[in-house]
C-alpha cells in the first residue's frame, strides 16, 4: 500500500552519568577520586534509502528511540557511548515538527544523511573535581537528557515533469505510452489512486522522470476529492503538463477545465501555479467538428497559448503528436535548472539547557567566539552556502539575541566571528 504521510515520535539517547569512586589499592591509604565520565547518548539520524519509495513502514512502528550512554566506571573508565539510531526514509521525505508544521529537514538532493536529534552529552566523573581544597569530591555530573520530538513525515516524490488535470483526461494512458510505467487504465474516474513515476527514454541520454498524480477536481484546494493529497508530489517538478480532454468526450469544456485547474493550483500554492506549463490537448482522435463549428484545439490555443505556454494536440491512444511533445519537453528541461528543489529548514530546536547557558559569546583577542549546543545544532542542519539558508541563519542570530551581545562586547564592522570552525566578517 502506498503511504506518503506518517507521524512518529523520535528521541535521542540520554548521556550516561558521571561516576563517583576513589582509588583503593594496597598500601595506598587515601587514593584520589577516579570516577569516569559517562558515555554520550546515541544520535537520532535520518538517512535516505534508495530502495524505499513509500512511508509504509512507519504505519507499523511509531516510536524511534536511540540508545542511552552508559554510566562512567571506577578507575577512570569512560562509559560506552549509546548506539546511534538510523531511520531509513525514501528520497524526497520532508521532516516537519508536528506542533508547528515547520520544516526540520528535507531529505532530498545532496542531503542523504542528517542528525536530527543529537544524543545527550555524558556527565563528568568525580575525577575532574579534585582541587587543593576539595580532595575528596563525592559528586559527579549527570548526563544530559536526550532530545525528543513528535514529527510529521511527508513524501514529495522527485520528478522532472508532473501531469495535472481532471480525472479521465488520459494522463495514465499518456504516461504508460511514453515511459516504463504501467498504471491502471480504465474507462472510469479515479483509476490512479497513487502517484506513478515513469522514466521517459528519449535516446542519447535525454531521458527524464514523469509523475502522474490522481485527477484533481474543483475544490481540491479545500480538500475535496483526493487530488490535494497528491498535489504535493508535483511541487518539486520543474515542468507541468496540463492534460485536457480536447474532444470533450464526457461533456466537459476543455477551455473551462484549464481555468478551473489553474485556479486550484493557485489556491494550493503560488509557487506551484507559477511553474512552467505545457498544455496537452489529448483525445484529438475523437474530435469531430461540424461545419461552422470552431475546432476545440484552436479554441484552446486562442485562450491560452503564449510565447511561454505552448499547446500540443495529441492522442495518447494512437500516438499522434507525442514525439513532437516529448522533443519540446526535452528542450524545455534543458533551459531549466537541473538541481532538485530542496526546502530550507525553518525549525530551531530549543534545547533544554539545564544549568548550562544555551550559548556563550566571548572575545578571544581579536576574534569573537560564539559557542553552545544551540549554535552547534543550527550549523549542523543549515546550508550556509545557499542564500535562503544564510538568511535563515542571520534571522536565528538576531532572534536569539546573539547579535546584540556581540554589539555589547564592542564588535565593529569587519571584525571576525568564529562559530565551530566557521568564520564570518561582521557587517550590519
Amino acid at each position: 500500500m502506498f503511504a506518503d504521510r506518517a507521524r512518529v515520535f523520535i528521541k535521542s539517547g540520554k548521556g550516561g552519568d558521571g561516576h563517583v569512586s576513589f582509588r583503593r589499592e594496597l598500601y595506598v591509604a587515601a587514593g584520589g577520586p577516579d570516577g569516569g565520565d559517562g558515555g554520550k547518548g546515541g544520535d537520532l539520524i535520518f538517512e535516505v534509502d534508495d530502495g524505499l519509495n513509500t512511508l509504509g513502514d512507519f504505519r507499523h512502528v511509531r516510536k524511534y528511540i536511540a540508545e542511552d550512554g552508559q554510566e562512567g566506571g571506577k578507575r577512570r573508565q569512560h562509559g560506552k557511548n549509546g548506539q546511534d539510531l538510523v531511520v531509513k526514509v525514501p528520497a524526497g521525505t520532508v521532516i516537519r515538527d508536528a506542533e508547528t508544521g515547520k520544516i526540520i529537514a528535507d531529505m532530498s538532493g545532496d542531503n542523504r544523511r542528517q542528525v536530527i536529534l543529537p544524543g545527550g552529552k555524558g556527565g563528568i566523573g568525580n575525577m575532574h573535581y579534585a582541587t587543593s581544597t576539595m580532595q575528596v569530591p563525592r559528586y559527579a555530573k549527570p548526563g544530559k537528557p536526550g532530545r525528543e520530538l513528535m514529527v510529521n513525515l511527508e513524501l514529495k516524490v522527485i520528478a522532472d515533469v508532473g501531469l495535472v488535470g481532471f480525472p479521465s483526461v488520459g494522463k495514465s494512458t499518456l504516461i504508460s505510452r511514453v515511459s516504463n510505467a504501467r498504471p491502471k487504465v480504465a474507462a472510469y474516474h479515479f483509476t490512479t489512486l497513487n502517484p506513478v513515476l515513469g522514466v521517459v527514454d528519449f535516446g542519447e541520454g535525454q531521458g527524464f522522470v514523469m509523475a502522474d498524480i490522481q485527477g484533481i477536481i474543483e475544490g481540491a484546494a479545500d480538500g475535496l476529492g483526493l487530488g490535494i493529497e497528491f498535489l504535493r508530489h508535483v511541487e518539486r517538478c520543474k515542468l507541468l503538463l496540463h492534460v485536457v480532454d480536447a474532444a470533450g468526450t464526457e461533456g466537459r469544456d476543455p477551455v473551462g477545465d484549464i481555468a478551473l485547474i489553474n485556479k486550484e493550483l493557485h489556491r494550493y500554492s503560488e509557487v506551484l501555479a507559477e511553474k512552467p506549463q505545457i498544455i496537452v490537448a489529448n483525445k484529438c482522435d475523437a474530435i469531430y467538428v461540424e461545419e461552422g463549428e470552431e475546432d476545440p484545439v484552436e479554441r484552446i490555443r486562442s485562450a491560452y497559448e503564449t510565447d511561454t505556454v505552448k499547446v500540443f494536440p495529441i492522442s495518447a491512444v494512437t500516438g499522434e503528436g507525442i514525439r513532437e511533445l516529448l522533443q519540446f519537453i526535452v528542450e524545455k528541461l534543458r533551459e531549466l535548472p537541473r538541481e532538485v528543489t530542496v526546502y530550507e529548514p525553518e525549525f530551531i530546536y530549543e534545547f533544554d539547557a539545564g544549568a548550562d547557558l544555551p550559548y556563550t559569546v566571548e572575545k578571544d583577542k581579536d576574534v569573537y567566539v560564539v559557542e553552545g549546543p544551540r549554535i552547534e545544532k543550527m550549523l549542523g542542519y543549515t546550508n550556509l552556502d545557499s542564500e535562503k539558508g544564510f538568511e535563515f541563519f542571520q534571522k536565528f542570530l538576531k532572534q536569539t539575541g546573539i547579535l546584540k551581545e556581540l554589539e555589547d562586547l564592542g564588535i565593529q564592522e569587519g571584525d571576525t566571528v568564529r562559530m565551530y570552525g566557521h568564520e564570518f566578517d561582521y557587517y550590519k
